[in-house]
């Protein structure tokens, strides 16, 4: 997109600066001043062209996404049942996958993919009357499809920033399970399918043939709860085997620091010829 956009500001320049290049007369010169005017437009046609080819750009991206645990977006879930306590707490994950990019404008775009994300947990059961506290480890692995519109901001050169907002649709194959010494616990999903808000801020760099390097953080929070956890206590005996269970929510809410790298690909012609006809 932005490679177009820089062969036109180059011609723009080396064009006017050629012909700034031209001797200055004293007097009144008629033909020179118009020929200098017909200069000048024409070297503003090459310029406008050349921004005017960011419009349809199709890019195929891949990113990474590890996932941030921050207690501002209230990662820790906990229950409580006499003398339990019990809680599931995000402590980090890591995302990956592929998006393809649409651009609709030189300053809008809309963007889609598909992407893998685990969620990693760490589970603590209490029980006071036992004095039995003990931690593990559950991680629970989902799906996305998002959909984002997104607005740059350019910031230098071959520097621009950009947000985006959308909604993702989210997928859970299954339920998950992890086992201690004396107890469990089991997560199973509200829903096979769920949706979705997300929002992206991030900066990209734009070369002229090797691609675009972006760095950015995405927020996801689904609209429901993601899924529950049911935490249980076991007890063997003596005298009598028992057991306690207590259940929470997880929401699934998450932030990520996002590292994605998009191909470089050339504007679709029919869809320039498209916009500059609707322009003209």
């Amino acid at each position: 997109m932005f490679v177009r956009s820089l062969r036109g500001m180059d011609r723009w320049h080396k064009c006017v600066s050629s012909h700034d290049a031209m001797p200055i007369t004293f007097g009144f010169d008629p033909l020179g001043m118009r020929t200098r005017s017909m200069s000048v437009l024409t070297c503003a046609l090459l310029g406008v062209v050349g921004l005017r080819a960011q419009m349809g750009v199709t890019t195929l991206g891949l990113q990474v996404k590890p996932v941030i645990a921050l207690d501002v977006f209230d990662p820790v879930s906990t229950a409580t049942n006499e003398h339990l306590n019990a809680s599931v707490e995000l402590t980090g994950g890591f995302a990956f996958g592929m998006s393809v990019r649409v651009g609709l404008t030189n300053s809008i775009s809309v963007e889609t993919g598909l992407g893998q994300i685990q969620r990693n947990y760490d589970f603590r059961i209490i029980n006071d009357t036992s004095l039995y506290d003990e931690t593990g480890l559950v991680r629970y692995t989902g799906y996305e499809i998002p959909l984002t519109g997104l607005v740059y901001i350019r910031l230098g050169e071959r520097t621009w920033m950009n947000t985006a907002l959308g909604a993702s649709l989210d997928f859970y194959p299954s339920d998950v399970e992890a086992v201690i010494d004396e107890g469990d616990v089991y997560i199973f999903r509200r829903n096979w399918a769920q949706a979705g808000v997300l929002g992206n801020v991030g900066v990209e760099y734009r070369t002229r043939k090797s691609g675009t390097f972006y760095l950015g953080a995405t927020y996801h929070r689904p609209f429901n709860d993601m899924a529950l956890a049911d935490l249980t206590w076991k007890y063997f005996g003596p005298p009598a085997a028992k057991t306690s269970t207590v259940r929470t929510t997880l929401s699934g809410s998450y932030l990520t620091v996002d590292l994605r790298y998009y191909f470089h690909e050339d504007p679709d012609k029919a869809l320039l010829r498209k916009q500059r006809s609707r322009g003209g």
